[in-house]
């Protein structure tokens, strides 16, 4: 019989989880699949209650796991921690506020079935606020320039995909996971669900801005080195501005002596061309950094302690 594991990480959401699992547990069994399932819980460093919730899941269920980490680490290392321990032909990860249209899973199958490696969601319409929208829409037109993401594929939170792929993600054992630049390294054959997306039923995002900021660093720094040509193509831009700066300044001094030198002026070129050289020092110091880190051997993300398993039964 085949098997479908879901990677769920959880943070800060007593008040759904609890939902979110069984109501997996009622479609995968009164679909037509047939297949056996199970439901991989990760505690990204809530801090609150998250983790004895999930821990008394997977007490009264067999088919539930849990997963604790010692800290917050992040989205994508608690994605990363529960593909780790996957058994199934089928994976499935998805946000743990009850937003992912779970009644969906028997078409993504067939789509996995029909040919895919991936399947992501694609929302009609996104139910968040303003402000992550506009960031949603920042991070897909990043994705679209800096990872090797097929033209036409939208990402999401809630998507399937084939064992496979999960078994070749967790093989990056680097401090900074990007999860579609992940996939998109293993396989292009991704392709989109139609689905609308549900309100969220209790709580916030755990997203703040500083949050979203460091996944796009990663995104920029983990998975490109677009920015560095970036920065190389800057620089011979503005040198050359700079030469032919210097260049009319000499030609108009020499047709007109009594033209006095534009002290604003030259302040204000330094001042923007000193910008220039700090913004492309800082974008080489980033890589550089996370080099840095690499070598250190700084953890991807660190377990405290897990339930549920064959070990704990």
């Amino acid at each position: 019989m085949k098997k479908i594991s879901f990677v769920i990480p959880c943070y800060k959401c007593v008040d759904t989880i609890g939902n979110v699992v069984n109501e997996i547990s009622k479609v995968v069994s009164e679909s037509s699949l047939e297949m056996d399932h199970e439901v991989i819980l990760v505690d990204d460093g809530s801090g609150d209650g998250t983790w004895q919730t999930i821990s008394n899941l997977a007490a009264e269920d067999p088919k539930v796991k849990a997963i604790g980490f010692s800290k917050n680490f992040g989205q994508a290392s608690a994605i990363l921690a529960g593909l780790k321990e996957i058994s199934g032909d089928y994976v499935f990860c998805m946000d743990d506020d009850g937003q992912a249209p779970v009644e969906e899973i028997p078409n993504f199958i067939r789509a996995i079935d029909d040919g895919a490696d991936v399947v992501f969601a694609k929302y009609n319409k996104v139910q968040q606020n303003g402000f992550r929208n506009f960031t949603s829409r920042i991070n897909a037109h990043m994705a679209r320039i800096l990872t090797e993401k097929p033209k036409g594929v939208e990402t999401a939170s809630f998507f399937c995909m084939r064992a496979y792929v999960a078994e070749n993600m967790v093989r990056y054992d680097g401090p900074y996971p990007y999860i579609s630049g992940l996939i998109f390294r293993i396989t292009h054959n991704a392709v989109n669900l139609p689905a609308e997306q549900r309100k969220r039923a209790a709580g916030s995002s755990g997203y703040t801005l500083k949050k979203l900021l460091g996944l796009w660093f990663n995104g920029f720094t983990s998975f490109s080195i677009l920015p560095l040509r970036f920065a190389t193509a800057s620089g011979f831009i503005f040198a050359a501005l700079g030469i032919l700066f210097a260049i009319v300044t000499i030609i108009r001094k020499i047709l007109n002596p009594a033209i006095q030198a534009g002290y604003s002026s030259t302040i204000a070129f330094i001042a923007f061309i000193g910008g220039i050289i700090l913004f492309c020092i800082g974008e080489v110091g980033e890589y550089i950094g996370r080099q840095y880190m690499c070598t250190s051997k700084k953890p991807q993300y660190i377990v405290r302690e897990k339930k549920g398993f064959e070990e704990d039964r």
